[in-house]
């Protein structure tokens, strides 16, 4: 049996006047830093104060979608071949428990990390 490819289950109603829209795309970014309530993160684009985006993070094995607010944004550095860098500044927007609990986690262990100093050496015997 050979399908319509023009059937459709509802019919699609032609716009009058133009209709516009947005559409989401993630974009690659670099955190700076990350606390349990927001993050420094630098783009290649600027970003709208006070508008709302949802962003992936990886964190070590877990990845999590948190919708956040930027709070700042200000030119990072000019960069040669790359162009300008933004640095922006966002607040986690009402997380859900699962996703505040994976951030907090990783924040925690990262905290943790940055405590233990091991340093690795020997003592010499005085040979007098």
């Amino acid at each position: 049996m050979i399908e319509d490819p023009d059937k459709r289950d509802r019919e699609r109603v032609p716009m009058a006047r133009q209709l516009e829209g947005a559409v989401m795309v993630f974009q690659p970014m670099t955190v700076a830093d990350i606390s349990h309530t927001g993050a420094q993160i630098e783009t290649p684009f600027p970003l709208q104060l006070d508008s709302l985006h949802d962003f992936r993070l990886s964190l070590g094995e877990r990845s999590v979608v948190v919708k956040g607010r930027i709070a700042h944004c200000q030119v990072g550095e000019l960069q040669d071949e790359a162009g300008v860098s933004y640095r922006s500044g966002i607040e986690f927007v009402e997380p859900s428990d699962p996703v505040r609990f994976a951030i907090a986690e990783f924040v925690d262990t990262l905290r943790a990390a940055r405590r233990v100093h091991v340093i690795d050496a020997e003592v010499a015997e005085d040979e007098r």
